[in-house]
């Protein structure tokens, strides 16, 4: 119950700094986001309803290691001034990762950012990410809150807004490219729908 808490307070504590840097026409959406991340992940830890998958279940929060936890609880709030969007502190955009966490077999909730995709739309890689917007409205988040996840098979997806589940694997992997970087990767055994 307490994590469920934590995980979305965390979410909403990283969406509302990057608000901080949007456009306008973006704080208002953002905040209609920020109510639905706490609806979709927050109440999620509260329920105690069984998933619909076996897998454990892994928390973006236990990706981020205890220093890199610290700095963002104690973020000073954000002044923008000047030219371009303000920037998490680099403390914070080092990529640090938990080495526990490789190797771990479980599933994790996410938003899809897609780098590869066939004709007919299947998406095949992706970056997975704890909010939806990241690395494609606002700068993106600190590497070790971005998984770079392959799928053979592909999927489709109706919106990018619209969460799914991704088990498997985590592995301490760094992927650059021009759109983030990840301190961790994925070879999905399965990509579905967010459900409770």
């Amino acid at each position: 119950m307490i994590n469920g808490l934590v995980r979305c307070l965390f979410l909403v504590r990283i969406h509302w700094f990057m608000l901080q840097q949007s456009e306008s026409w973006m704080r208002s959406f953002s905040l209609v986001f920020a109510i639905s991340l706490f609806i979709a992940f927050g109440v999620s830890g509260f329920s105690g309803v069984a998933s619909a998958s076996d897998a454990e279940e892994i928390d973006w929060l236990d990706l981020m290691p205890a220093e890199d936890l610290y700095l963002l609880e104690n973020m000073p709030e954000i002044e923008h001034e000047g030219e371009g969007p303000a920037a998490l502190p680099d403390e914070i955009m080092t990529g640090r990762v938990v080495p526990e966490m490789g190797g771990r077999t479980g599933r994790i909730p996410g938003f899809v950012v897609p780098l590869k995709t066939t004709e007919d739309m299947r998406i095949l890689e992706f970056f997975l990410v704890p909010y939806y917007g990241a690395c494609i409205h606002v700068p993106p988040p600190p590497p070790n809150q971005i998984i770079h996840v392959k799928y053979k098979k592909g999927f489709k997806l109706e919106a990018l807004y619209d969460p799914v589940w991704i088990e498997g694997t985590l592995e301490i992997d760094r992927t650059e490219n021009d759109i983030a970087s990840s301190s961790y990767s994925i070879v999905a055994a399965d990509v579905t729908p967010y459900e409770e």
